[in-house]
């Protein structure tokens, strides 16, 4: 049997650590012996170094507490799911270090050479320095900040614009903007880019990536930024798909 003090000292936490388990229920508190002191056995030992591992993997105590009076089956297959938790944001932060080490490095965030292809298929279709150029920086910054989902993004961007009569649409909403936000030509552009975004994706069916993930508004609201003119656009588009 072992103090409170040595227990902690065993498993490597504090002994206020201990109490705060106690306290929520995560581990039983023994009663105190003839001489008023509570001690401690090997299994709170083994209960205390379960409970330690858990939370430094990020399991928040209350769900550690369920976890005490789950079944065997039960428990496996949550600490199973667990560790694919934390494989996943083990994966997350060697990504981050990846792009941190670039950033240290004096790189931010290098293009795929398709990417830098596609540039310059932008220019041979005739579209002008400034898209090509806004298009360079957003996409720098979709890979640096999503490299996950940057890609899928960028080869279905890649297929829009494959395809000439979608080409062309974009090609005048490239042209669009030096135009005035209230000019007709931007309702019948509006009209017509809504229209195509029917007829690729379906009535009820939109382009959209993971719900958590924030890239097309990223991208859209740094065109819109641009000029008053795609800002309107946007905004007309946005109405006619949920009309």
């Amino acid at each position: 049997m072992i103090t409170i003090g040595q227990l902690a000292g065993y498993v490597g936490v504090s002994i206020k650590t201990v109490r705060v388990h106690h306290d929520k229920g995560l581990l039983p508190e023994p009663g105190r012996d003839a001489s008023g002191y509570r001690r401690y056995s090997a299994n709170d030992v083994i209960d205390l170094i379960k409970i330690r591992t858990l939370a430094e993997a990020g399991v928040p105590l209350a769900r550690i507490r369920d976890l005490r009076s789950a079944t065997d089956g039960e428990l496996q297959q949550a600490l199973r799911e667990i560790d694919d938790e934390l494989t996943a944001r083990i994966r997350g932060l060697r990504a981050t270090q990846g792009r941190l080490r670039l950033l240290a490095a004096g790189h931010l965030a290098p293009l795929p050479a398709e990417v830098g292809t596609h540039l310059e298929h932008l220019v041979g279709w005739g579209f002008t320095p400034r898209w090509v150029d806004l298009q360079r920086d957003l996409w720098i910054l979709v890979f640096a900040a999503h490299p996950d989902q940057a890609i899928t993004l960028f080869q279905e961007q890649a297929e829009i614009l494959a395809t000439p009569a979608l080409r062309l649409l974009f090609l005048d909403y490239d042209q669009a903007h030096d135009l005035d936000a209230e000019n007709p030509r931007i309702d019948d552009l509006a009209r017509r880019i809504a229209d195509a975004t029917r007829e690729r994706y379906g009535p009820d069916e939109r382009p959209e990536l993971d719900a958590s993930s924030e890239i097309l508004a990223l991208i859209q609201g740094t065109v819109n930024a641009a000029s008053p003119a795609w800002r309107r656009i946007d905004m007309l588009i946005r109405a006619r798909l949920d009309a």
